[in-house]
């Protein structure tokens, strides 16, 4: 199912996402930079796009999530794992980068530092309850269901 995200540059020098191919679930963000940024090993830098969004529907929301390339090649991934981009909020898409490596890496002005997935979004009533109903898996944690 198709929807319409509109996206507006907030400065003239932002790039629309795109998706790399035809198959691609996700668009690619790049970084709205004046200048290089350089993440240390241990930094966490903020990147800005130059986007805001405005997806179609009540029933989705951007979520971000790293390149491959960036976190497999030079340990670069998103601060808080997978970002969340919620359907309401109009200020700029900006993208937490968090250097795991041990090499110090330069994010360029322009270069694809993140994708972004438009899906769906399931909202809970939440109700309060005094019992769960009983699973096989019980309150087993991590781990609890096996090694393979």
């Amino acid at each position: 199912m198709k929807r319409t995200l509109k996206i507006k540059r907030l400065r003239a020098e932002a790039v629309l996402p795109l998706q790399a191919t035809e198959g691609s679930a996700g668009m690619d963000l790049c970084a709205c930079l004046n200048e290089p940024v350089t993440i240390r090993p241990g930094e966490l830098k903020m990147i800005p796009t130059g986007l805001a969004v405005e997806p179609e529907g009540e029933d989705c929301a951007l979520f971000l999530f790293a390149r491959s390339g960036l976190g497999v090649k030079h340990g670069i991934c998103l601060s808080n794992g997978v970002g969340v981009v919620d359907r309401d909020y109009r200020g700029e898409v900006c993208v937490g980068l968090c250097n795991v490596s041990d090499t110090p890496y330069t994010i360029q002005p322009g270069e694809r530092v993140a994708q972004m997935i438009l899906m769906p979004v399931f909202c809970a009533q939440i109700v309060q309850a005094e019992t769960l109903s009983e699973t096989r898996r019980g309150a087993g944690g991590f781990g609890s269901s096996g090694k393979l």
